[in-house]
């Protein structure tokens, strides 16, 4: 099985000299020369040091892990069935995927609804999702579902305003709930703010909270793809220094004089802000659990990444012991803005594994009659066959999804297609759809008979990011309704089986020639 391709990846425009002679297990290619201009890893890094760390380009791009792991969501199948229906009268009237529910809840005592069970976790300061806010943020909110304005979006913020160290005003932050907000569904879905040890240091819980109307925050431990505090580059070594100056670590130090006259020459050309590492003690979340709903918070959620089965088992009993209402873990390999790619690749727990690890402990707690949490399992899921699994794996445990990377390429897809109708400039691949924004985007019309004369200023990418997710809607009711499951909430673990022994091993879930064994066996003898 091919695990890894280390010294070489799309990721880091990266490639071996002679692709067809590999080392495998140091990826160097089996001759190295002298003379070659290094397009490996090793090459790349002997002029570009620090700069081969990271996924390129950034600011236009997302990643995710290309590493194969022994198991993931393909080595489980969805199970149907000829009989019965769950939700829905046990009749060919009834039974039809048309009629599924795909609503689901999140919260305690304020739910939130949902009509769709994603939640997009944290898009924070990367250039990325700044550049496609209005689009994520137009999609969620029509899809009635959530999304997340993740870390240190007041801290990059150039015209935010801080006062003794705490920001009074962040017109960044501003822009992104209202953007949301603007074509939020009634009664559906919500904008979420997540902070980091920057963001409360910055006093941004108080500033949403209690200025900017906002009812749902995130505390994060951390994310899938790395272990680390969040990264992004700066161009500019204004910029460098202004975050300096806000207390983020920041590489080179922008106010060293040889490395000022370094970026006047360009042999420095951006700079490196990073986050700092979170420090987890028990009393400690229990008293910024309580801060959050003191300032206002009617929900609050916890981000945890890809780490120890130790730190998921804290996760999953803090969040437990503080009444916490959402739950997202983060598996291995999912995506990032930015994120050092051999650490993406190689650490941590990877989704399938850390679904199957968090199921066990929720079950024990809520069978010792506990408080449970709702669950979202996140890394790596765009489609709808994994949604489902991802539920099932976790059922009945599991409320929702997070995707970030699927919807964010919806986005940036409408967002290109649209300027390129706008520019009379399409690819000859659309011809056959034809020229305008109704012709070519399929749920065009529906939002134009929904929206009527607010449908001009729907933002292209918006429209796409709809779209895709009306094609999930579609594809999961078909999925729930072969396994005559009508609504999410009788989808059980019982539902998918595992397709190889290692994969049942893990999961408990059964082998699927072991499935129905008992009852099958009374069938044929009775």
């Amino acid at each position: 099985m091919s695990m890894t391709k280390p010294n070489r990846s799309g990721a880091t425009l990266s490639k071996n000299r002679t692709p067809d002679s590999v080392s495998p297990f140091s990826g160097m290619c089996t001759t190295c020369v002298e003379g070659c201009i290094g397009m490996c890893e090793i090459g790349k890094s002997a002029y570009r040091g620090p700069e081969l760390i990271y996924p390129q380009p950034f600011g236009t791009m997302t990643a995710a892990s290309e590493k194969d792991y022994p198991i993931d969501l393909s080595h489980f199948n969805i199970m149907g069935s000829a009989v019965g229906a769950h939700g829905v009268p046990a009749d060919s009237e009834h039974a039809v995927f048309t009629n599924v529910n795909l609503e689901t809840t999140i919260g305690n005592e304020n739910p939130i609804k949902l009509r769709l069970p994603i939640v997009v976790p944290g898009l924070g300061s990367t250039n990325v999702a700044k550049r496609n806010w209005e689009a994520l943020a137009g999609g969620v909110a029509m899809s009635g579902c959530v999304l997340t304005i993740g870390e240190n979006v007041c801290g990059m913020d150039d015209e935010a305003q801080i006062e003794n160290g705490q920001i009074v005003k962040s017109p960044d932050m501003e822009s992104r709930i209202k953007a949301f907000r603007d074509w939020q569904v009634e009664g559906y879905g919500d904008i979420v703010v997540q902070f980091n040890v920057e963001d409360t240091k910055l006093g941004v819980p108080e500033y949403v909270l209690t200025k900017l109307g906002v009812e749902t925050v995130e505390l994060k431990w951390g994310q899938g793809a790395k272990d680390i505090g969040g990264e992004v580059k700066l161009s500019t070594i204004e910029k460098a220094r202004s975050m300096k100056a806000k207390g983020y670590i920041v590489l080179p130090d922008p106010d060293d004089p040889e490395v000022e006259e370094a970026f006047r020459s360009h042999g420095i050309r951006e700079f490196e802000r990073h986050s700092r590492l979170g420090m987890v003690s028990e009393e400690g979340f229990a008293a910024g659990v309580k801060q959050m709903r003191d300032l206002g918070a009617k929900r609050v959620f916890l981000k945890t990444g890809a780490y120890r089965p130790a730190d998921l088992a804290r996760a999953v009993k803090y969040a437990s012991d503080n009444k916490i209402d959402l739950l997202t873990v983060d598996g291995a390999g999912g995506g990032t803005g930015m994120s050092p790619w051999r650490m993406m690749n190689e650490w941590g727990v990877p989704t399938v594994e850390l679904c199957c690890l968090t199921y066990e402990y929720v079950d024990y707690l809520a069978k010792q009659g506990k408080y449970v949490p709702g669950i979202a399992f996140a890394g790596g899921f765009v489609l709808e066959d994994q949604i489902f699994k991802g539920i099932a794996l976790g059922a009945p445990y599991v409320k929702a999804i997070g995707m970030a990377r699927g919807p964010l390429c919806a986005a940036m897809v409408g967002t290109t297609v649209g300027n390129r109708i706008s520019e009379k400039n399409l690819p000859k691949q659309f011809e056959k759809y034809g020229q305008s924004l109704e012709e070519i985007f399929f749920e065009a019309f529906n939002l134009r008979e929904t929206y009527d004369g607010d449908f001009e200023k729907l933002h292209p990418g918006a429209i796409g990011l709809y779209t895709y997710y009306q094609r999930l809607a579609q594809g999961l009711s078909q999925l729930m309704c072969g396994a005559r499951k009508f609504a999410l909430e009788y989808i059980t673990r019982d539902d998918i089986a595992s397709l190889t022994k290692e994969a049942a091993d893990i999961s408990g879930i059964p082998y699927v020639t072991e499935l129905d064994k008992e009852q099958a066996w009374e069938i044929i003898k009775s």
